[in-house]
């Protein structure tokens, strides 16, 4: 199906009821997801649904298909950046940091070369690995990755340490970033005393663990001022801030900008 800027909801319902009637929709999103809202256009996916349409989202795409009402108690993915923001305005999907998640008829992916993977997928359920093969070797891409594979790089790449006590102190640092487990308590996980966990850490990361799960919590309240409406009261404390002064307060000598002018700066970049 063709959905062109010239044509409209009703033209394209005439069509889904036609005898070209296609077996998949494919929503495709960028940024500012979450501020596209139309009725008409939710409606009509609910409709596509429940005849038994397979409905699919790229990127963002979760974001309109759970706005929808499509996601509930349904496992999705969407990009790694939006998982903040996404599981803070849909807490009934099940959002998962893989590549692609199918639940029954509905596949998300996380964008990039998860939306080749979603290909790949699609193609081998419809036919054969041979095909499937087939199809890597023209768009010069070597394997078909796992539906649950990552998508950011390990941390071991991505920070470019070695060190596996320092690993999973960011692990867990990582994991929860809303209620933060204590230094000490993470100290007796790894079975290292907290002065040892202040020392490596110091040497592998330059500052101190405290410090660096400061700025764990400020870089998630950061996506989610960018990415959401949420109340900033709500952001500090889905970042684990007991209080919005204390919080504004981090946030500032870190970005140089309250989180109230962060927002207020993204909306005037986006034109809203």
């Amino acid at each position: 199906m063709l959905c062109a800027v010239d044509t409209s909801l009703a033209e394209e319902r005439r069509k889904m009821a036609g005898p070209d009637r296609p077996s998949m929709v494919v929503v495709c999103t960028g940024i500012n997801v979450e501020r596209y809202s139309n009725t008409s256009a939710f409606a009509w996916l609910r409709e596509e649904h429940s005849r038994g349409v397979a409905i699919g989202g790229l990127c963002t795409g979760a974001h309109v298909l759970a706005a929808a009402g499509l996601l509930t108690d349904k496992r999705c993915a969407i990009h790694w950046e939006n998982m903040p923001s996404f599981a803070e305005a849909f807490p009934k999907a099940n959002v998962f940091a893989d590549l692609l998640e199918v639940d029954q008829n509905i596949y998300t992916c996380a964008g990039g070369t998860a939306a080749l993977d979603m290909m790949l997928k699609l193609i081998g359920d419809d036919f054969d690995d041979t095909l499937v093969g087939r199809v890597c070797e023209q768009v010069l891409t070597d394997r078909v990755r796992s539906p649950s594979d990552r998508q950011r790089l390990p941390l071991r790449a991505r920070l470019g340490i070695q060190n596996p006590k320092v690993l999973t102190i960011i692990e867990l640092m990582d994991a929860n970033p809303s209620e933060p487990i204590s230094i000490a308590d993470i100290a007796r996980q790894i079975g290292l005393s907290r002065r040892q966990v202040e020392r490596l850490f110091r040497d592998e990361m330059g500052r101190s663990p405290a410090r660096y799960y400061l700025e764990i919590r400020l870089e998630r309240s950061r996506n989610l001022i960018i990415q959401s409406s949420t109340p900033i009261v709500d952001v500090a404390v889905a970042c684990g801030f007991v209080s919005a002064s204390h919080f504004s307060k981090c946030y500032r000598e870190l970005y140089a900008r309250t989180p109230q002018q962060e927002r207020l700066e993204r909306k005037h970049l986006s034109g809203a």
